[in-house]
């Protein structure tokens, strides 16, 4: 009896060890995933700028982010 009981405990540890690792292997993978998710649309988003640059000739300027915008507003403001 204590043979089986034994036994089944380590089959249990074992079980719950490999668990364990396929969690660990399943979010490495995730991460992996997220990544090269992210990466294609940020170069996705690139040629879709690049396209839309050569469609209109550079007719359309980049935007720049709203912080430099804001920079340079007060900038303007500060030298009337």
């Amino acid at each position: 009896m204590k043979f089986k009981s034994t036994a089944l405990l380590i089959a249990s540890l074992l079980v719950l060890a490999g668990c364990d690792q396929a969690e660990k292997s399943a979010q490495q993978l995730m991460g992996k995933a997220a990544e090269s998710a992210k990466q294609a649309i940020d170069d996705t988003h690139k040629a879709a700028e690049q396209a839309l640059s050569d469609a209109t000739g550079g007719l359309i300027e980049k935007k720049e982010t709203p912080e430099k915008d804001a920079e340079e507003s007060e900038s303007s403001s500060n030298t009337i």
